[in-house]
């Protein structure tokens, strides 16, 4: 019964306690829920004030770039509307020329008309005097013909023939006193104009010279040039045509030889082998070779400069190089580039001074003495040369006769050739008188050249030692050693016959046999 009784109280206590915690339960789940929500309204009310928040910049931004619209529109509507009014102010303005010249234009017909008028009636009293005047005439001619007893046309011819006579004689006189005047005023004014023109070109006159001196820093440099038994200034000599003259002189290496062109590459040859360090006969040649192509593209640079300052274009590129070949030849003494350009500045002013077109006059001097530069040496004078030379490059006919006749080989056709001639002579006249020497003594050089060149199997030839000694470089495969010296002796008899030179010419023949190959 105890137990029961035990039994059901802990049961009841159990259900009470269940009870009491179901209770506390939902207050606590119900308190939860409360919470959520209220936090949940919170935030939906935060969401809410933001959004309006953005709902009312939106509508502010909308709003000024609406009105910003709107003053961007009024502004152009109120530009227009100043135009529009400027636009009226100037036709009413227009207007008002148009009516004042359309009132000018009535006045005007309205005295044309009244001139017209006028017009008419003097014609018509011109006419009634014209009658009067024919009459009075005719009564004047009968007479004339009664009282002289020759018919009108008689006596106009015996009139007009008194009146050549008299013409004639009166330009005749007149005549005679134009020339004499002009005779004595032609040479002053001659010799104005040419003074003038000298007195306006003050260039420098380049003398040249047959040797060229080239500075080396010590004298030890003397002999790594000559090499091992002279190999190293045989090579040398023997590549570029110019005699190395290496004496006692302290610091200093002579080239000597006639042609500048040859001087020049020996000159750079030396310096670059000199700065490189490396001196035997297989580099000797290839710098040679090297130096041989940079002094021809120099030649052309030269030309094109030479072109570009003198203000000339069009010119060939045949003509340019030629022009530049002129920085390394002499005529009578004097640089040739530099005589044509000095010729071509006198051309210039002369032609100014004569009212004629300057730059033709530029371009013909400039042209004058191309002849002497030519790549090889035809049997024509120099003018006659350079006159064919500017005709195969399609120069005009005017420079072509002014090239061709400055020596009178060549009938002048244009004013240009007298003053390319007068300009030659002034130019040319100013080195001394002993030019002529040189020119022969280069000349002679030159013929000793081409006849030995003229032999089969010469490949190279040089005049050195002022003439003195001929060397001629053969083909290993062409001439054999026995060869050799019978072609020595056939030039030697061929020189003594045909040329005429002071002293004895030494004739040397280098032959050279020479194995090349290639390791790969």
């Amino acid at each position: 019964m105890n137990i029961i009784v035990i039994v059901i109280v802990a049961i009841l206590a159990m259900a009470i306690g269940c009870g009491v915690a179901l209770y506390y339960s939902r207050t606590n789940a119900k308190s939860h829920a409360n919470e959520i929500i209220e936090k949940a309204r919170l935030e939906a009310e935060v969401l809410k004030n933001n959004e309006v928040l953005k709902g009312k910049e939106a509508g502010m931004s909308i709003k000024s770039e609406a009105e910003k619209e709107a003053n961007a529109r009024l502004t152009k509507v109120q530009t227009n509307e100043a135009k529009l009014k400027q636009r009226e102010i100037a036709l009413n303005q227009q207007q008002g020329e148009l009516k004042r010249r359309s009132n000018e234009v009535e006045n005007l017909k309205a005295s044309v008309e009244t001139l017209k008028l006028n017009v008419d009636n003097q014609m018509a009293l011109l006419d009634d005097r014209k009658k009067e005047v024919d009459k009075l005439e005719k009564t004047v001619r009968d007479t004339l013909e009664h009282v002289s007893g020759l018919s009108a046309e008689e006596a106009k011819e015996k009139l007009i023939e008194s009146l050549k006579d008299e013409a004639k004689t009166n330009a005749a006189s007149y005549i005679n006193d134009i020339m004499d005047d002009a005779k004595m005023t032609a040479n002053k004014e001659a010799k104005r104009i040419i003074i003038e023109t000298i007195q306006r070109v003050a260039t420098e006159t380049a003398v040249e010279n047959a040797v060229t001196v080239f500075h080396i820093d010590n004298d030890e440099i003397k002999g790594r040039i000559i090499g091992r038994e002279g190999r190293n200034i045989r090579a040398l000599e023997a590549a570029t045509g110019v005699e190395i003259v290496v004496d006692d002189t302290p610091e200093a290496i002579v080239l000597s030889g006639f042609d500048p062109v040859r001087r020049e590459i020996a000159r750079l040859a030396l310096h670059q082998l000199v700065s490189d360090g490396r001196i035997h006969p297989a580099r000797i040649e290839e710098v040679v070779a090297k130096v041989r192509r940079q002094v021809e593209e120099e030649v052309i640079e030269t030309g094109k400069r030479t072109a570009i300052d003198m203000g000339i274009h069009g010119l060939h590129p045949e003509l340019i190089r030629l022009i530049g070949k002129m920085k390394y030849r002499s005529s009578y003494g004097q640089n040739l580039l530099q005589h044509s350009r000095e010729t071509a500045n006198l051309c210039a002013i002369m032609a100014s001074e004569l009212g004629l077109n300057p730059k033709k006059a530029r371009r013909a001097g400039l042209l004058h003495d191309i002849g002497k530069v030519p790549d090889d040496e035809p049997e024509l004078p120099h003018a006659q040369l350079g006159m064919k030379l500017a005709e195969k490059y399609k120069e005009k006919p005017d420079i072509c006769n002014a090239i061709g006749a400055h020596h009178d080989e060549e009938e002048a056709t244009s004013l240009y050739a007298p003053i390319v001639q007068v300009c030659d002579a002034i130019s040319g006249a100013r080195p001394g008188a002993r030019r002529e020497i040189v020119e022969a003594y280069i000349k002679r050089l030159n013929d000793l050249e081409h006849l030995a060149l003229s032999y089969p199997g010469v490949i190279k030839t040089y005049a050195i030692q002022a003439g003195r000694e001929l060397r001629v470089i053969v083909g290993a495969d062409k001439i054999s050693d026995a060869e050799t010296e019978k072609l020595s002796t056939e030039i030697a008899q061929k020189i003594q016959d045909e040329m005429t030179y002071p002293g004895q010419v030494r004739i040397t023949v280098i032959r050279e046999t020479r194995a090349v190959s290639y390791a790969k």
